[in-house]
């Protein structure tokens, strides 16, 4: 797969039991409960990115902040302190131009937005081309068929004991399976 269709991985993290939530507790926390950021993009990439996104379809801030986290699985949300700082830049740069639509801004790539992507297209795929590797490492081949188990097991665990009650026999027997589930996968 080629950098330039690094997000057609698929949905790795369907329920929100990735990497993500088992390193740092809950999405965007860590242990103790404060807020971690985790760097992704290095400095001045994100631009290439966002004009990447741009290209396909004008969006507002919001959607470009949602279309990221979409293709990378939930593995990443860039922050609104990110992005539309560089919203801002790349319209200070003539790259990107603001049309008002009900009431939001939606940002659309210019020509010379387009030509300064096609100009700079062997780095946005070298950006595309680690950050695939990245989620592939954490969310790819064996990784993606657990991650899919895993929030299937979730998604029927929690389905069951919601609808049979905390204090059910079916919740008791769902919490007896889990248990000894983790035994047995601890003692592979």
């Amino acid at each position: 797969m080629s950098g330039r269709d690094w997000w057609e991985c698929g949905d790795f993290f369907g329920a929100g039991f990735g990497p993500r939530f088992w390193a740092f507790g809950a999405p965007g926390m860590r242990r103790g409960g404060g807020p971690r950021r985790r760097q992704v993009f290095e400095s001045g990439e994100m631009k290439f990115v966002i004009l990447r996104l741009l290209k396909e379809k004008p969006r507002h801030g919001y959607e470009v902040i949602k279309a990221l986290e979409e293709q990378l699985g939930g593995w990443y949300t860039p922050s609104p302190g990110t992005v539309y700082p560089t919203l801002q830049l790349l319209e200070d740069q003539g790259y990107v131009r603001i049309e008002e639509s009900e009431g939001k801004k939606v940002y659309h790539i210019t020509a010379e937005g387009e030509r300064f992507l096609e100009e700079h297209h062997t780095t946005l795929d070298d950006i595309l081309d680690r950050v695939r590797e990245a989620v592939h490492g954490v969310a790819g081949g064996a990784m993606r068929e657990f991650h899919r188990g895993f929030a299937d097991l979730a998604r029927t665990a929690y389905g069951k004991a919601m609808r049979a009650g905390p204090d059910s026999d079916v919740t008791r027997r769902v919490t007896e399976i889990l248990r000894k589930t983790a035994e047995e996968i601890g003692a592979l």
